[in-house]
């Protein structure tokens, strides 16, 4: 490929992200706004300035644009909880590594945990291999953060951890029940560090 193509190529893939990246932005914050339910894929296209078909382009489904964001997630969780200081606990690591990641992300917390509860999402086997990723993606981080500690507990630290962050996702879900009630991200890191130090405690 020439020096041309290649900064077509370059510029391709640039567009292709922005144009992922806004929609992810602009879903977020309006399941943020309104709620999830009451967000439909023609109402984040058009105020993204993009069809519906480019849309789905992208993502499969308003579904599928959440699941795709978590995924995106993992590989930054993978990074950010073996590189937390030292000192930290192992719940505070992936506390705060998950934090650190899900700053990185076009939609960040608010899509991830906040826009679209748990009871909003299919029961199907797309959240139940998110759930596992997700766990997995943990485990896989702590055994680097923490080698001389075997499997087993790694992977119960990993399942310990998802189960405060589904704990603080149900309450946060619980408290707004109004599609018209803002849900703020900030509320719900509230209750994540208080689901965390509920299990430290427990400790």
């Amino acid at each position: 490929m020439n020096e041309e193509g290649g900064r077509e190529l370059g510029r391709r893939d640039r567009k292709k992200a922005a144009t992922r990246g806004a929609l992810l932005h602009t879903a977020a914050r309006m399941f943020a706004e309104h709620g999830y339910q009451s967000t439909t894929v023609k109402d984040i296209a058009a105020a993204a300035g993009v069809t519906e078909r480019t849309f789905f382009r992208y993502f499969p489904s308003k579904e599928d644009l959440v699941f795709a964001e978590i995924q995106d997630l993992l590989p930054l969780l993978r990074r950010e909880i073996p590189r937390r200081p030292a000192d930290e606990t192992p719940l505070t690591a992936v506390l705060n590594g998950l934090l650190a990641a899900a700053g990185e992300l076009d939609g960040g917390l608010a899509i991830l945990f906040v826009g679209a509860p748990p009871r909003d999402l299919s029961a199907g086997p797309g959240r139940t291999r998110v759930l596992w990723d997700i766990e997995a993606a943990i485990a896989d981080a702590l055994a680097e953060r923490l080698p001389d500690h075997g499997d087993l507990r790694t992977q119960v630290l990993a399942r310990v951890c998802v189960a405060a962050i589904r704990s603080a996702l149900i309450a946060h879900a619980a408290q707004h029940t109004d599609a018209s009630d803002r849900r703020s991200a900030d509320h719900f890191v509230m209750l994540l560090r208080e689901a965390f130090e509920t299990v430290r405690e427990a400790h």
